[in-house]
């Protein structure tokens, strides 16, 4: 039995005294209010109504229960209410603050064929991690190795000019005695100052007797490609960046720097939602490809990752 569809029949014909005028204003036919509110007085196992030609009057059980079932009927649209407004609240996603706008807006337009209302918040890393923490957003594009990454982003280095080989060696920015130019340096986004991909880069870097100043970290991606527009600098970024910013990129020649990606969420499900609607969306972001190895499934949140210690104003050696 529909219990709260004889309850919501049991009132309106109550309130109206009518069972013709009771169904128009319960949005059902007559018959269907007659059969339910019928069933309702099995199920409780006495009349609620003195039916006659012209009228239906409470019963005294009747009008024990009447205040009790518009309880139950009040709480119901509350419910049903709630649901609605809750569908329509924006799923707030902190991405990387680099994914072109373009495909974020694509992000959202597909998120919106799944009657999902995407609000992406672009934030760097350890921000992104600490807004899961304190539940500012429901999920977030956490930075994460390789090893436990759904979405792999490979990165090399990019300049304004056309390298003369295949890769570009850190090694060959090794100023020499007799150079008179300011040695050339490698800028980091704030995408990329977490220790996964820039302690191997400083401790490279200092492998191959390079100036600590030469390994440099931005405060934006704006700023590291200004930096990189204007000089004989290099940006560590991923084929696709290079492209939108049109520089010439290359392969690093000692390492294979990679973005892991993974989604972190305070609520496991959102995590797996996010992940199996919206996979192919963030991967257009990130300017990535899903994952295929052998790492987490993309619903198990990572754990936060908050870049302690790292320096993130422009022009601080990393």
């Amino acid at each position: 039995m529909d219990l709260v569809g004889a309850c919501r029949a049991f009132v309106k014909v109550s309130e109206r005294g009518s069972f013709t005028v009771g169904a128009a204003a319960a949005r059902m036919a007559q018959s269907v209010a007659s059969r339910r509110i019928a069933a309702l007085e099995k199920h409780l196992g006495e009349p609620l109504l003195e039916r006659s030609a012209r009228r239906a009057t409470l019963t005294p059980f009747g009008r024990d229960l009447l205040p009790h079932a518009r309880r139950l009927v009040q709480l119901a649209e509350l419910l049903e209410h709630e649901a609605e407004t809750a569908k329509r609240r924006p799923f707030r996603l902190a991405v990387p603050d680099g994914c072109p706008a373009g495909a974020l807006a694509r992000l959202i337009a597909d998120a919106r064929r799944h009657e999902l209302i995407l609000e992406p918040r672009p934030l760097p890393p350890a921000e992104r991690a600490e807004r899961v923490r304190v539940q500012e957003v429901r999920a977030a594009l956490v930075a994460v190795p390789e090893s436990e990454a759904v979405w792999t982003v490979p990165l090399g280095l990019a300049g304004a000019t056309e390298p003369a080989g295949a890769r570009i060696h850190l090694e060959t920015l090794r100023a020499g005695r007799t150079d008179r130019d300011p040695p050339r340096r490698v800028w980091l986004q704030p995408e990329d100052e977490v220790p996964h991909i820039r302690d191997p880069l400083a401790r490279l870097r200092d492998a191959v007797g390079l100036r600590p100043a030469q390994l440099m970290s931005a405060g934006s991606p704006a700023a590291a490609a200004a930096e990189v527009l204007c000089s004989r600098d290099l940006l560590l970024c991923s084929r696709a960046q290079a492209a939108e910013l049109g520089l010439h990129w290359r392969p690093l020649g000692e390492l294979r720097p990679v973005r892991g990606f993974a989604v972190a969420a305070a609520v496991r499900a959102d995590a797996e939602r996010i992940r199996e609607l919206l996979g192919g969306g963030i991967a257009r972001c990130l300017g990535a490809e899903p994952h295929s190895g052998s790492g987490p499934r993309a619903g198990a949140p990572a754990p936060a990752r908050t870049g302690s210690g790292t320096e993130t104003g422009a022009g601080t050696a990393a």
